[in-house]
């Protein structure tokens, strides 16, 4: 079967090829134990924010503006891991490099997606911050439920839209010469230099994507804080001045892990080495789904006791069927 194959878009002649080949590493000595730690954090990761969501779900004590936020970074997590692990095990660890241009680009999309939604839940979360700290009197009035759900959707959508457009770009490119894309998954930058037809609209759009979804939301964030140092400041109590602070330990945990290596890496991209900007890449995109749960929901104090009441409710069920 022929790699290529031709399409017609507005009277062009649009060259497909019908498979993409995800390079990947080259040359790295006993890397299938990475994959074996994917494996690992992949199932982690299923477990922690399965559980995450379930708890939020069953109990309406935590059907609160806060874990409304909390309940999308579980989700945007546990379907972020899962477009991206069980492809890469599948395309490196059993030897299945070849992946056809349609669910290439569906690939593509869905990374992409799951990856801006993390990004902006976290800018959520510290707009939650943001609001409990610097105007407490006022906190119910501004945050609630509604409002909440109304921005994660908004969210949501201009996400997908986003996302869907610089995947539709990708697919009026001509890709004539290699097919061989440098990276662990079908990665817009890697593949738009593929093209042998004009590509600047999706050169604009490698540009423009991470300001919108990672660098924007990354300074909103920033703005956040310096806004909450200065409220904390004005607290004259040093008990209550460190007890605001611990509200935000966590989340600053998140966004330190979260944006800091993918931020680094998309900044220095061209001038690091093929199999240290893989390795980088992929760490950020697999480790904050599986880190987000355990240091963000589980450690706070109403999950904690949610969980306790929990579990004395199935420990009164067995007593009761014995």
């Amino acid at each position: 079967m022929s790699l290529l194959k031709s399409a017609y878009f507005t009277n062009a002649t649009i060259v497909h090829p019908d498979f993409f080949y995800i390079s990947g590493f080259a040359g790295i000595p006993h890397i299938e134990y990475y994959y074996g730690f994917l494996c690992f954090v992949y199932a982690l990761t299923v477990v922690v924010n399965t559980f995450v969501l379930f708890m939020i779900y069953t109990d309406h004590c935590l059907h609160s503006p806060k874990y409304i936020a909390v309940f999308n970074l579980a989700l945007s997590d546990l379907c972020g891991s899962t477009a991206v692990i069980p492809q890469m095990i599948d395309t490196f660890l059993l030897k299945s490099h070849l992946i056809p241009f349609d669910a290439c680009l569906t690939n593509m999309f869905f990374v992409f997606l799951f990856i801006s939604m993390q990004s902006f839940t976290l800018t959520v979360l510290s707009y939650d911050r943001y609001v409990a700290i610097c105007f407490p009197l006022r906190y119910n009035e501004i945050v609630t439920s509604k409002s909440i759900l109304m921005i994660t959707a908004t969210l949501w959508i201009f996400s997908g839209m986003a996302t869907l457009i610089a995947v539709s770009f990708i697919n009026t490119l001509s890709f004539c010469k290699s097919t061989v894309v440098n990276s662990y998954f079908c990665d817009h930058g890697p593949m738009h230099c593929l093209a042998c037809n004009d590509n600047f609209p999706s050169e604009v759009i490698h540009w423009v994507h991470p300001i919108m979804t990672l660098w924007l939301p990354g300074l909103f964030i920033i703005g956040t804080y310096i806004c909450i140092g200065r409220a904390l400041s004005k607290i004259a109590e040093a008990t209550e001045r460190l007890k605001a602070m611990k509200t935000c330990t966590s989340h600053l945990i998140l966004v330190s892990v979260f944006y800091l290596p993918i931020c680094i890496t998309y900044a220095m991209c061209e001038f690091i080495e093929q199999n240290v900007r893989i390795i980088n890449m992929s760490l950020a995109t697999i480790l904050p789904p599986v880190l987000n749960p355990i240091i963000y929901s589980l450690k706070t104090e109403e999950f904690t006791e949610t969980i306790k009441k929990f579990y004395r409710r199935k420990k009164i069920h067995r007593r009761l069927f014995q």
